[in-house]
């Protein structure tokens, strides 16, 4: 029982090391692969001059329009 696991912990690691990441930059060319960071993965612009008062504005719609329309 324990050489069994023994065994498979050992295969496991063999094949993490083997892996050898030769795929990541035909991955990271891929035409698909859109570029990251802060601000790139949503889809606004919070760097314009008023996208505060448009941001505070749309949640003010938001909250209060279900009030406005209960009453």
């Amino acid at each position: 029982m324990f050489a069994r696991s023994a065994f498979r912990a050992s295969t496991a690691t063999s094949a993490v090391a083997r892996r050898g990441f030769h795929s990541t930059g035909v991955r990271m060319a891929s035409p698909y692969h859109y570029p990251e960071g802060p601000r790139s993965n949503i889809p606004f612009n919070p760097m314009t001059k008023y996208f505060y008062v448009r941001y505070w504005g749309y949640m003010a719609t938001g909250f209060g329009l279900p009030f406005a329309i209960a009453s």
